[in-house]
């Protein structure tokens, strides 16, 4: 009996095994069909945008010595992703920037010129308008809910990358509310989809079709490689939308200010303490003029909450501060000395000048 019990073990160990290897092509067949269902739902509205810009290459005078330029055309191209269906296009502001002419080609080949609608370099989004034939419809994405997304949602990244149209990757989400240092506003989804070099301003979608954000740019080992190494950045789609509903709205954004700057806990200087690692953000400044000033915050002052968001970083501040309109209140927890005090400030408009300051 000793001898017939492992016996009976590794049958059973070996029925389950196998029982496991006949599921799985079941398994794999339906997550393919799920993400192949995903792609041709979302891309009759991902485009391809081709642009011309003209820059000046300096030149001399061979017999009078006097400088001038001499015009290059330079063609460019990005992705992008229709969000109404009366033609405007969603891409990243880098794809467009300093263009002449824009030209928009849809998936099936063709190719509409455009015209720039609204810029915001702050989160390198644009907004274009595709020129077509008055009544004329396309196919516009939906917008699906990022904040809702999680860490570890399979998403796929769909663009025209190294000039392949239509191009298609799978990855996972690595993480969200990522900030790099590029652009003065971050609040990056972090993904192993391959973005590459023509991906930029396209969708990132989840499993069942719907933008979760614009793929913005990647993270390279090193300055001479361009290749993608399983670290990109797309702009969340609820922050995206919100950009865009304002471009179209009113071609610039408005962005409520409370006119602060801040440091992180983990470098700001405390007299007598050297280097804090306490929770919150330290207000390192307040400028003149502002709602900041005004309410009587004051530097050293700790943030913990805004609007009743814990907060740990500067970027978490600005997420939870642009979430407001310009004129409304943003209630503020924060820790002054021993205490623990509250305020309400009511934002101004960001003054062009201080793109960067919360």
């Amino acid at each position: 009996m000793k001898r017939i019990w492992p016996v009976l073990v590794f049958a059973w160990w070996l029925s389950a095994v196998s029982a496991a290897w006949a599921a799985s092509p079941s398994v794999a067949r339906q997550l393919g069909d799920t993400i192949a269902d995903a792609v041709e739902r979302v891309m009759p509205s991902v485009v391809v945008i081709r642009t011309e810009s003209v820059v000046y290459r300096a030149a001399q005078d061979v017999f009078f010595g006097t400088l001038y330029g001499i015009p290059e055309r330079l063609a460019g191209q990005g992705s992008g992703v229709i969000i109404r269906s009366d033609g405007h296009v969603l891409t990243s502001h880098h794809v467009i920037d300093r263009a002449e002419e824009i030209d928009v080609v849809l998936d099936d080949g063709t190719k509409y010129p455009a015209d720039l609608v609204g810029r915001d370099p702050m989160t390198d989004l644009a907004v274009l308008k595709i020129r077509a034939p008055r009544g004329a419809k396309f196919t516009a994405i939906e917008a699906g809910d990022s904040d809702s997304l999680r860490v570890g949602e399979f998403v796929v990244a769909m663009g025209s990358p190294f000039s392949l149209n239509s191009s298609v990757t799978l990855g996972i989400v690595s993480q969200k509310g990522r900030s790099v240092g590029r652009l003065p506003y971050e609040d990056f989804i972090q993904t192993d989809a391959s973005i590459n070099p023509g991906n930029s301003g396209g969708p990132l979608v989840d499993m069942d079709g719907r933008m979760v954000g614009i793929n913005a740019m990647i993270q390279t080992g090193s300055p001479f490689v361009q290749g993608n190494i399983g670290i990109g950045f797309a702009v969340p789609a609820n922050l995206a939308m919100r950009i865009a509903d304002q471009l179209m709205e009113h071609r610039v954004v408005d962005r409520p200010w409370l006119g602060v700057q801040l440091q992180d806990m983990e470098t700001a200087s405390v007299p007598g303490r050297g280097t804090s690692r306490e929770p919150g953000v330290r207000i390192g400044e307040v400028f003149n003029n502002t709602p900041a000033a005004r309410v009587g915050l004051a530097e050293g002052d700790v943030l913990l909450k805004v609007n009743g968001v814990p907060v740990s970083s500067p970027p978490a501040v600005q997420r939870e501060v642009f979430k407001s309109r310009v004129g409304e209140a943003v209630k503020l927890e924060l820790r002054r000395g021993d205490k623990e005090v509250v305020f309400e400030v009511i934002t101004d408009r960001m003054p062009d000048f201080t793109q960067a300051a919360p």
